[in-house]
């Protein structure tokens, strides 16, 4: 058999593959928009890594599950979330990888698509989660941990959406100064070991670290690493940069101080010359902006405050300069001024890519606390936010530069009920605080997605008291990743005659 003849049944077995996929299983028409000659469709798998929630003996953690209901997905599918040291030792309940499991049994079972499922642990002992779903229970998986400490460091409450594993994260914000212990978290969902290094930058630049480089995530584990162990330079403003070299991991570094309690700080979207940072409660203490630019130039930002009547500039705080390869930060006060709103940071010239997040307190004195918003990416399609309750959600949408028409739709709650669905207009270059519909019973999820206009941003708050203390933590709302291109295929006969 000659070369030409093995190159011929080669194009034939691959047309076959390809006509075949066009003949029988054609992309969903319906819930999906064809462009540039590709199509949406459901995704058809999901993962997702929940770091460990905390180091208090006292730490009461609960764990909300929600797939939305998407058209055109599949029948079928599960979806799972186990401990990441269960899966480490094959499944057999011994500890081991960081943070050991208590026991082999879930922390909850997801519900089909539509119904939020929820469960809750305590202690100290609670380890990291990874979880994969499949079939109809794939498209905009979402979980939540929320996180209620009532005394020591971190104290309030702290939440975190469980996040998709990756190879490069940045986190602007975090802080080895005296009275803070700032972790980040590396969790390893594959069957080979992870290599991770972690770069600290200051108002200096990069700090030293003698072990910083070359970290070993093992598979199926989670280790959390204390920043303050990689240098020996104190410093209230960090920017942290986690790079892996080989393999992936989830990244999510957890901030917390002894006097003004803690959060979670997810990382920053990628470098951009623009950001958006959306959520910033009307009633915020103080607010402090932190930004790093990864490149070799120096950034020069425009400061806007979107809020409910339009854009301000905030005054004193015009413009930020930002030193390439330097962590700078810039005390905001409360500048929202009783009125909900969102930062805008746009160049004043030369567009630099730029990371940022918000430090953002609530309270005074010993009974303050804190929550992180890093920049985000836009809506997009849909984004899902899971664990609502009827009085402690607020959602924030944000139309930086045109306005945008919003559907919002509360699902059924966890102790029964019905969807509700409500329609918003937001103006260009403002911030609302919305009141979200409400239908269910019990716990519930909110998706959020724009009909049309501009790009939308958006954030939710959750807010509970305890000992006197203003609890509360903020989630940005990217895109929920329920949809994907896939190119369209068709028959190419011309491939045999070559």
């Amino acid at each position: 058999m000659n070369r030409t003849t093995l190159s011929l049944i080669a194009c034939t077995v691959a047309l076959a593959a390809v006509t075949g996929f066009a003949a029988f299983d054609p992309p969903a028409a319906t819930g999906a928009s064809a462009t540039g000659g590709a199509t949406e469709r459901p995704v058809e798998r999901s993962g997702l890594l929940c770091p460990a929630p905390s180091f208090s003996d006292i730490a009461d953690t609960a764990y909300t599950s929600f797939t939305p209901v998407t058209q055109g997905a599949g029948g079928g599918g599960q979806a799972a979330l186990g401990s990441a040291a269960e899966q480490a030792a094959g499944g057999k309940g011994a500890k081991g990888g960081g943070k050991g499991a208590k026991n082999d049994k879930p922390v909850l079972t997801p519900k089909p698509p539509g119904t939020p499922a929820t469960g809750d642990t305590s202690g100290s002992d609670t380890p990291a989660l990874i979880g994969t779903a499949d079939g109809k229970y794939a498209p905009g998986w979402t979980v939540q941990e929320t996180t209620r400490i009532a005394a020591g460091t971190g104290r309030g409450l702290q939440g975190v959406t469980c996040t998709p594993a990756d190879t490069d994260f940045w986190f602007p914000g975090a802080s080895t100064a005296e009275g803070r212990t700032d972790y980040v978290h590396l969790t390893n969902p594959d069957d080979e070991a992870a290599v991770v290094d972690i770069q600290l930058y200051g108002k200096g630049g990069a700090l030293k670290s003698a072990v910083a480089d070359g970290i070993t995530v093992p598979p199926h584990t989670s280790e959390p690493v204390l920043l303050s162990t990689l240098t020996d330079d104190a410093q209230t403003d960090l920017t942290v940069h986690v790079g892996v070299r080989g393999g992936r991991v989830g990244a999510t570094v957890q901030a917390q101080d002894d006097a003004g309690g803690g959060d979670w700080l997810p990382a920053s979207a990628d470098p951009a010359g623009s950001l958006v940072l959306p959520g910033i409660p009307k009633d915020a203490t103080d607010v402090r902006l932190v930004a790093f630019t990864p490149g070799d130039d120096d950034a020069d930002l425009k400061v806007r405050l979107a809020s409910p009547d339009g854009s301000i500039t905030p005054a004193g705080n015009e413009t930020v300069h930002v030193k390439a390869g330097m962590t700078t930060a810039v005390d905001l006060g409360p500048v929202t001024r009783g009125e909900p709103g969102s930062l805008l940071l746009t160049p004043t010239d030369k567009a630099v890519p730029v990371v940022a997040a918000l430090r953002v307190v609530r309270g005074k004195g010993a009974r303050q606390e804190t929550a992180y918003i890093p920049a985000t990416a836009p809506v997009g399609r849909r984004a899902t936010a899971a664990d609502n309750n009827a009085k402690g959600t607020t959602l924030s949408l944000t139309a930086p530069t045109a306005t945008a028409t919003v559907k919002v739709t509360a699902s059924a709650g966890s102790d029964g009920g019905t969807p509700a669905t409500k329609t918003y207009t937001i103006k260009a270059g403002t911030s609302q605080d919305i009141s979200a519909p409400t239908g269910g019973k019990g716990t519930y999820a909110l998706t959020v997605e724009p009909v049309s206009g501009g790009p939308v941003y958006a954030a939710r708050t959750l807010t509970g008291a305890a000992d006197g203390v203003s609890g509360f933590t903020i989630q940005t709302l990217p895109n929920d990743r329920g949809l994907v291109a896939v190119p369209r295929a068709e028959q190419d006969l011309s491939v045999l005659q070559r």
